[in-house]
């Protein structure tokens, strides 16, 4: 029996998990938390950090695994690919999904690319910050170079605002470092989002979404991503043409890429992220109600060495949306309230949180209630809704 090694057992990465047992794959599940939920689905659990390279390596070598899957999760990608390299597994190269794991990394590379990039500097020390910001045109944005799910990301209008600002990136951050940019202005309703797959080097599947926020909680946190994409062609073709120009800088061969671009005014595209694994908040499920691709099954197979065919369908009058549930406050979770109208549009619930369980403001993707998904009759429809859920879906939290 082939062995796959999976580097995460959250809720979020049960899916994987469940595809590669059904497909008779010995599955050995690493993670940190002793309580993951994970463990309940692998055939084996050791209980180790994601991020730990060489512990993961050493249970690789001991369970001689087949192949190394990092599902849905920015801090394991690198472990994955230094693990795969290093027995000699299908895997992208470990720089270039490092390049892709760190933001600091990513926009020195796409700098010395000549790909756009806004103006960007690394810091791992206030003080040192504090020197240089004044080189930089406000507003400007402060991030973790390390840090998924928008955790510890703000935007900043002024000087004042700034050492809060880095605070919250620098407690957010594993290796301690925040990268300030300058900000750009999108010049489109909606971030562009979702999933894309890589095959002998090219992308042969694209699965764009809007992505949507919640501007009375966090601008910067996504709660919800939405089907079919909402631009031109023109800009269309233009985030193929770049994504995959991106794509042969860094000689990737093969899996899934989460996307985050913006376009302005001027036609200039540039990558905010491009992670190197399969989108969270269950875009790939997303994906598979909307056009049919089962990016799990393509995830999986891929990273066994097996061939596998993508055959995607074009979705007519098709409109699917998830939403993060979220709370705009702490508290104590007690319920999930949708009105009457809004309820039959449901087709799935994920939810995270039992009753009376302590629940977060909502200030990264970490701090969900769970997940719906919904089925539209129109693309007005689902703007219409998804621009206002608080008016359909209400989260009690005490």
């Amino acid at each position: 029996m082939k062995k796959i090694l999976l580097l995460g057992g959250s809720i979020q990465q049960i899916p994987a998990i469940e595809y590669a047992k059904k497909k008779g794959y010995f599955t050995v599940l690493c993670d940190y938390l002793m309580d993951n939920p994970g463990q309940d689905y692998a055939d084996k659990f050791y209980c180790v950090s994601t991020t730990d390279k060489e512990a993961v390596l050493t249970v690789a070598k001991s369970e001689m695994v087949d192949g190394v899957v990092a599902y849905a999760s920015d801090p394991a990608a690198p472990t994955a690919a230094y693990v795969a390299e290093k027995l000699g597994l299908p895997t992208n190269p470990y720089d270039s999904v490092e390049i892709l794991s760190y933001k600091d990394k990513f926009r020195e590379f796409l700098s010395e690319n000549n790909l756009n990039c806004p103006k960007a500097k690394t810091f791992s020390s206030f003080a040192d910050a504090k020197k240089e910001i004044s080189q930089f045109t406000f507003p400007i944005m402060v991030k973790p170079v390390d840090s998924s799910g928008s955790k510890g990301v703000s935007k900043i209008e002024d000087f004042e605002d700034f050492e809060d600002a880095y605070d919250r990136a620098l407690e957010n951050s594993r290796n301690k470092n925040v990268i300030v940019e300058e900000y750009i202005m999108k010049d489109h309703e909606f971030m562009i989002a979702g999933d894309c797959f890589v095959i002998n080097g090219k992308v042969v599947y694209w699965g764009l979404l809007n992505s949507h926020r919640d501007k009375h909680v966090n601008p910067y946190v996504p709660v919800g991503t939405s089907y079919p994409i909402f631009i031109s062609d023109a800009r269309l073709e233009l985030v193929k043409i770049e994504t995959q120009k991106l794509f042969d800088l860094l000689n990737i061969k093969f899996g899934a890429f989460n996307i985050e671009i913006m376009i302005d005014k001027n036609d200039n595209l540039y990558f905010i992220e491009m992670g190197p694994r399969n989108g969270g908040n269950m875009i790939p499920d997303l994906l598979k109600m909307a056009t049919g691709v089962d990016m799990i099954a393509a995830t999986i197979e891929c990273a066994m060495g097996k061939r596998y065919i993508i055959n995607q369908y074009t979705a007519k009058n098709m409109f699917f949306s998830t939403y993060v549930l979220h709370s705009n406050k702490n508290g104590i979770f007690k319920d999930v309230l949708y009105s009457s109208e809004f309820e039959g549009n449901i087709v799935k619930k994920v939810i995270y949180k039992r009753k009376n369980d302590p629940v977060e403001y909502f200030d990264g993707a970490n701090k969900a209630v769970g997940i719906i998904f919904i089925k539209f009759n129109s693309m007005g429809e689902m703007l219409r809704i998804m621009d206002e859920p608080e008016k359909w879906i209400n989260v009690l939290v005490e």
